[in-house]
């Protein structure tokens, strides 16, 4: 039976997504050809011989429309011959890259892919997509949603008043992405990720030495009439301090058959054990990655103690501690070096960089297992396992 197996992973370090941030002035297109060209430098593959690039990006307007993909690969220096597309399932695109890209493989259609991912959110905005007055809903899902979706900021204030979280618990998990961030670049733990970029050479938006009083000094940015209105038990708790960073990257990953591997002298690093998606409540939008770790463990017969390491969304603190809380995991296993609130978010690239993390701490602590899980808009989730190859 063919498998899927992941050869190497790659990362640019994640830029501050604004117009001051280090990677502003590198183009998308430029951005995603500095991981897949690094990837080709790492592995010494013949780039000819890959079957599909398949890419993740969200805003795919502007500098990111007309299938960025297929520009960057060929910005790359791939061959004309390669194909590449552009996938979008929000935050979790790239994770559902590497999902397409495994499927094919063991399916057959594939034997050698790339999965990859972009995010330029200091050019490309997230919601500039979406201009004011747009109806992105139509009429027959207003009918079934009569009060509306509220934006991800009330869906985060909802999943804490659900799970009962406080804000103390929410700044303290966001305090404890920082420092685990920042102790895990003073480390080093980083470099085997990092694509050499002259523009930055560690993550911008990390920052140690903050406290629970600083925190607690942050007022809700997020607080909004109708949902108040609607939704009166809200306390808004949260603020830009436990939420997650706009920012600038990339990733690219490179898949193939273990036999494969084996004829082109390609190392493995991890086999894709198991993938599945899931759907939740769209009001409460960031809540799918609960059943889809469920789902995944299920195709994957492992309990969730079999897992070693975890990668799960940080787009707001209250996301992982309801997801920890309703599956009852081990918090100290989850984003051993640090999450999306300190590492940044570049929503494209962001469920790639994940699993390039998440591969390179299952080896450092021996974890044979490592699960990673996206919330994704929509209400929608990616989850994956990896296993370790000995």
């Amino acid at each position: 039976m063919r498998d899927a197996v992941i050869v190497d992973a790659v990362r640019t370090p994640v830029g501050k997504g604004r117009p001051t941030g280090a990677l502003h002035d590198v183009h998308p297109a430029d951005l995603l050809a500095r991981s897949l060209a690094a990837l080709l430098e790492r592995t010494g593959i013949d780039p000819g011989i890959v079957d599909d690039v398949i890419a993740g990006c969200v805003t795919q307007l502007g500098e990111q429309a007309l299938n960025i993909g297929r520009t960057a690969l060929l910005a790359a220096g791939f061959p004309e011959s390669v194909p590449g597309t552009t996938v979008d399932r929000q935050c979790g695109s790239s994770q559902q890259a590497v999902h397409f890209a495994a499927h094919s493989i063991i399916a057959g259609g594939y034997d050698v892919a790339i999965a990859c991912g972009v995010e330029s959110m200091s050019r490309v905005p997230m919601g500039s997509d979406t201009p004011a007055g747009t109806d992105v809903y139509g009429g027959m899902f207003g009918a079934r949603y009569r009060d509306g979706i509220p934006n991800q900021f009330v869906g985060a204030e909802l999943i804490a008043d659900k799970w009962g979280l406080a804000r103390t618990q929410l700044d303290e998990f966001a305090l404890s992405s920082h420092e685990k961030a920042h102790k895990a670049t003073v480390e080093g733990a980083f470099g085997n990720e990092f694509v050499r970029m002259p523009e930055l050479s560690s993550d911008e938006g990390i920052r140690s030495g903050g406290t629970l009083a600083s925190m607690a000094a942050l007022k809700s940015p997020f607080f909004d009439e109708e949902a108040a209105r609607l939704y009166p038990q809200l306390k808004w708790l949260l603020t830009v301090g436990s939420s997650s960073q706009t920012s600038d990257g990339s990733c690219a990953l490179l898949l193939t058959t273990s036999e494969k591997a084996k004829e082109l002298g390609l190392p493995i690093r991890a086999r894709v054990h198991s993938t599945a998606v899931a759907g939740d409540d769209p009001v409460f939008r960031l809540t799918a990655l609960i059943p889809a770790t469920r789902k995944v463990l299920k195709n994957a017969g492992l309990s969730i103690d079999d897992i070693g390491a975890f990668e799960i969304s940080e787009a707001f603190a209250s996301v992982p501690l309801a997801w920890a809380a309703d599956l009852r995991a081990d918090l100290s296993l989850v984003n051993q070096r640090g999450g999306a609130i300190a590492l940044g978010h570049p929503i494209g690239a962001s469920g790639g960089r994940l699993m390039t993390t998440l591969l390179n701490t299952m080896e450092a602590t021996g974890a044979r297992y490592g699960l990673q899980a996206m919330c994704e808009g929509g209400g929608v989730s990616n989850a994956t396992i990896l296993e370790l190859v000995d």
